[in-house]
């Protein structure tokens, strides 16, 4: 068993980059977690956004 890093894995906050630039009111944001060590980019994740009522590409934020 190897030692156990609780850094390495953080928090995640993923915004719809369409839902932004359509100028509609809200805001559709998922949270997740990601291994730091292994994906130091940013996330970009096809999720659902309700307001549209499609899929759109979302892209992690901070």
């Amino acid at each position: 068993m190897g030692k156990k890093n609780k850094e390495a894995r953080g928090q995640a906050i993923l915004e719809c980059t369409e839902h932004k630039n359509s100028g509609m009111p809200g805001t559709s944001r998922y949270i997740t977690t990601k291994n730091k060590k292994n994906t130091p980019e940013r996330l970009e994740l096809k999720k659902y956004n309700p307001i549209l009522k499609k899929m759109t590409i979302h892209k992690e934020i901070k």
